[in-house]
C-alpha cells in the first residue's frame, strides 16, 4: 500500500491482454511515442530484464525514475531519484489485472512537496499527465 501526503491514482480499461500492454508500457525508451511525455531514454538497464529491477528512465526535464520490483506482467514499482519538481518520497506503482478480456490498469503514487501549498497543484498536475499517458497507451495496444 502507498502512503504519502499527497496521493496519486488512475485507471484505465484495455482491450488487450496484460501480456501485451505490459510489454508496451515497460518499454522505457519508447515512452515518448504514446505517453506525452518528452524525451523518454532508458538511462541504465536493469538486470536481468533491461526494463527491469535497477533499470533508469530518464524523461525531458532531468525526470530520473528508477524500477525497484518488476513481475512481468502484473506489477511494477518505482521511485523517483532526480528532476526538477520540488517534490520528495514519490513512490509509484502500476499494476496489470486481467478484466473481462482485457486488462485494468491501476498507476498509483504518493509524494510529499517540498514546497508548502503546492501540493494539491503537483497532485492534479500528476493525475492529468498519468491519465493522458493511459490514454496515450491504449493507442499502442
Amino acid at each position: 500500500m502507498l502512503v504519502g501526503k499527497h496521493q496519486v491514482g488512475v485507471e484505465h480499461h484495455y482491450d488487450a491482454t496484460p501480456e501485451v500492454v505490459w510489454a508496451v508500457y515497460v518499454d522505457h525508451a519508447r515512452w515518448s511515442e504514446w505517453s506525452g511525455i518528452r524525451g523518454s531514454r532508458l538511462i541504465k538497464p536493469g538486470s536481468p530484464d533491461p526494463n527491469g529491477v535497477g533499470a533508469v528512465r530518464g524523461f525531458v526535464g532531468r525526470t530520473r525514475e528508477e524500477i525497484m520490483s518488476f513481475d512481468p506482467p502484473r506489477r511494477m514499482t518505482y521511485r523517483l531519484i532526480g528532476g526538477l519538481l520540488p517534490i520528495n518520497n514519490h513512490l509509484g506503482e502500476v499494476t496489470f489485472e486481467a478484466e473481462g478480456g482485457g486488462t485494468l490498469v491501476r498507476w498509483r503514487c504518493h509524494f510529499d512537496s517540498r514546497v508548502p501549498g503546492l501540493g494539491g497543484p503537483f497532485q492534479r498536475m500528476i493525475t492529468q499527465m498519468f491519465d493522458k499517458a493511459l490514454v496515450g497507451l491504449e493507442g499502442q495496444v
